[in-house]
């Protein structure tokens, strides 16, 4: 398998990289939302990411964004496992100004870099994604409170 992002609707922009050693792959709204102050809110980018088995994609805020635009990705990094594939990945956003916010369709709002990641020799993970956002969460909170007595610290 190769790495690619894929369009999900018409809206979508597939992401590329601004110059030739640039890290990360510029991702851009698919939506135009407007949020409020001190307000999260989840911005589609209507796009999914497919990868290699050992591969995260890091969604990372633009550095602009704070100063020009008042808005932080609220989660300061976003990360996209393997198996998150096909669901849409998405930007949580939080505006840290007194007005409105809005980001449009097309702009781009975060970067996304890909990372080889490893596992201890004793890895035992063994459940399976069930959904999209936030999907794992109750997975994960019943299987460590069934393993607690068997972690090392």
């Amino acid at each position: 398998m190769k790495r690619q992002f894929v369009k999900l609707n018409k809206n979508a922009t597939i992401p590329e990289r601004a110059t030739e050693h640039s890290a990360g792959y510029d991702i851009s709204a698919s939506e135009t939302v407007t949020i409020q102050p001190d307000e999260i809110k989840l911005v589609h980018t209507g796009l999914a990411v497919q990868m290699e088995q050992d591969d995260v994609m890091l969604l990372i805020d633009r550095s602009s964004n704070p100063q020009k635009r008042g808005i932080v990705l609220s989660n300061s990094l976003g990360v996209i496992d393997h198996d998150y594939f096909p669901n849409e990945f998405m930007g949580m956003f939080t505006n840290i100004t007194d007005k409105p916010v809005t980001i449009e369709a097309g702009q781009r709002i975060m970067q996304a870099v890909f990372v080889k990641y490893g596992l201890v020799d004793n890895d035992n993970a063994n459940g399976e994604r069930t959904g999209g956002f936030g999907s794992t969460g109750e997975v994960e909170n019943d299987r460590q409170n069934t393993n607690a007595d068997h972690q090392s610290v």
